[in-house]
């Protein structure tokens, strides 16, 4: 309900990967969480970009499909029946009595927290479009037709005509798991060094041998054909002006995505070039009770991956700790030996 404040020991911004294991942290040191995201469902760029895209650096998962990490994170924080306020952006974020903080979100939602965690990963976000001429007709279809920037469902594009634009993970990434089901997969890349992961792309060379997938190297976008609204060409160029008429029915351009802290920009938190500057010791951020994880920070070292932002989360979980019971010895134990409420 607008104008309702809700009381608890923890405010998380942010409901991607991070945001839910750092659910769990809190819950495993007896921390209530409010968890509070912009998307209408939980799991960040992993559900609303590429649900159905595999993950490979998560321990103990040689690989899992993005939605399915959700998933099993939601599962793991459930037994500390956290509350999610989805589908709103937090606006406001300002001190409150005796120390505490007021999260205020833009239905009228206001969350009264001992402590905030911001696991924004990179804030608002969209893709990055492609500087191409009329582009605009042939975006809004339905998704293996036009111009489309995430995959949802990788069945989708079975038995399409698919050019991918990008050197970096997603596009790589894609075009292994498209070439399984399309028609043809052709990359478009302006020069023949990829920005992935090198075991990604020495299978994409090995795919690109067994003739499975054509690589358009050293070529850029230049041009988008079709016929009612309906993509068929793709026309890329190369540095001398050469061009190449590649057959389509879907092109995906991967270029990143624009990032946008919005709100969070406001909050007076330090910040270096749209990242929050935290002690890597404890997440904690230049004001006292607020802490950052994930993507959306930046220390010395860091790196942008998920499993460095669930020890993110577990350190600040326990740099909150002695903030929500003060006084109170923190005696750590592994899960193994504690256990998880509710069940044996």
């Amino acid at each position: 309900m607008p104008n309702q404040t809700h009381r608890t020991d923890v405010a998380i911004i942010g409901a991607g990967p991070v945001g839910l294991f750092a659910v769990f942290e809190c819950g495993m040191l007896d921390m209530g969480c409010h968890v509070v995201d912009a998307l209408g469902e939980a799991g960040g760029q992993c559900s609303a970009l590429y649900p159905e895209k595999p993950i490979y650096d998560i321990p103990g998962y040689p690989e899992i499909m993005a939605a399915d990490l959700v998933s099993k994170l939601e599962q793991q924080a459930a037994p500390f029946d956290p509350t999610y306020h989805l589908g709103q952006q937090v606006v406001a974020l300002r001190g409150a009595a005796d120390g505490r903080w007021l999260v205020e979100t833009e239905a009228g939602i206001r969350i009264d927290a001992c402590a905030v965690i911001i696991a924004a990963g990179v804030g608002a976000f969209g893709p990055n479009r492609p500087p191409l001429a009329g582009i605009e007709q042939y975006e809004g279809h339905p998704p293996g037709s036009g111009v489309q920037y995430l995959v949802r469902r990788r069945d989708d594009y079975r038995g399409r005509r698919v050019v991918i634009a990008g050197g970096g993970d997603s596009a790589v990434d894609w075009a292994l798991s498209l070439a399984e089901v399309a028609e043809s997969v052709a990359v478009v890349h302006r020069r023949g060094k990829f920005r992935a992961a090198p075991e990604s792309v020495r299978r994409l060379h090995e795919l690109t041998e067994a003739g499975t997938v054509e690589l358009v190297i050293p070529f850029q976008l230049h041009d988008i054909k079709g016929v009612g609204g309906e993509l068929r060409t793709v026309v890329v160029r190369d540095l001398d002006g050469n061009e190449r008429w590649l057959a389509a029915d879907v092109l995906l351009p991967f270029f990143g995505l624009s990032q946008n802290l919005g709100p969070i920009a406001e909050w007076g938190l330090d910040l270096n070039r749209n990242h929050i500057v935290v002690d890597p010791g404890s997440c904690a951020t230049d004001r006292e009770g607020i802490f950052a994880i994930g993507d959306i920070v930046t220390y010395p070292g860091k790196l942008k991956l998920i499993l460095t932002g669930f020890a993110e989360a577990a350190m600040a979980a326990h740099a909150i700790h002695p903030l929500v019971h003060p006084g109170e010895a923190l005696h750590f134990e592994y899960s193994t030996t504690k256990g998880v409420p509710g069940r044996s």
